[in-house]
């Protein structure tokens, strides 16, 4: 409870700043914290912001559902089996500082200009973080728990399914938050680079009419958006693993 109250104090002071800063005058392009709220209440009421916003997420969670999968999968796979570990390590943190979003044109150019390719590079930035929280979480389990497991009986599958998948749960949360976070990013500049619909798309749009209000709506839908997906996998994380939920 306190440290709630401690971050709500200081978003607020930081918005105060910034109102007392807009009253005594700031450039056209910064609009105040209450114009901003003032032109998304506005803009809830027509329905470009609706359309735009589901465009954005017709890209961004398919993409997140596809990376994630895959890299949770297989990170597991790489983390718990030596074949599937020297196959597949080396390539991934090979490519991992490579940034995806410069795989656009190349996959624009495979997959065609539609959302197809938007999706699949977003796929792409969420495999990574996915396979290696994933994969580091099961090479984390301790060896002790494996021996126990075993020592009474159990097969390959239920130590994978009681001892590894359990012990690897925080960090594949952890993975899948940088993940989501990881899917607006890219969807967003993928938007602003070739898109005909979409928050970015209309932040562009926004820009190039020098219309700021829908600049700063848009960038507070996709806040929005971004905020409300973490706080579900917040809320998917407490619920299978309450007892790490108690010691944070």
């Amino acid at each position: 409870m306190k440290t709630t109250l401690v971050r709500l104090s200081a978003v607020i002071a930081v918005l105060a700043v910034w109102q007392l800063l807009a009253l005594r005058g700031l450039p056209d392009f910064v609009l105040s914290p209450v114009d901003i709220v003032k032109h998304f209440v506005a803009a809830l009421g027509t329905q470009e912001l609706y359309r735009d916003a589901a465009a954005s997420l017709m890209r961004a969670l398919p993409g997140f559902a596809i990376g994630t999968v895959l890299g949770i999968v297989l990170g597991l796979a790489a983390g718990i089996a030596r074949s599937f570990d020297e196959i597949l390590s080396p390539l991934v943190f090979l490519t991992y500082p490579v940034p995806k979003i410069v795989m656009l044109p190349v996959f624009m150019l495979w997959f065609g200009i539609g959302d197809l390719s938007k999706v699949l590079i977003i796929a792409l930035a969420c495999f990574y973080p996915a396979f290696i929280n994933a994969y580091y979480g099961a090479r984390a389990t301790h060896r002790i728990l494996v021996w126990s497991a075993r020592n009474m009986g159990a097969s390959e599958a239920e130590i994978f399914r009681r001892v590894v998948l359990p012990g690897a749960l925080p960090q594949i949360f952890a993975g899948m938050r940088v993940a989501l976070a990881l899917s607006f990013i890219v969807m967003f500049a993928a938007e602003m680079i070739n898109a005909r619909s979409g928050l970015g798309h209309l932040i562009r749009e926004a820009e190039m009419s020098a219309r700021f209000d829908l600049m700063y709506v848009a960038l507070l839908a996709i806040a929005i958006l971004g905020y409300a997906g973490d706080r579900l996998l917040r809320f998917l994380r407490a619920y299978f693993l309450p007892w790490e939920e108690s010691h944070t």
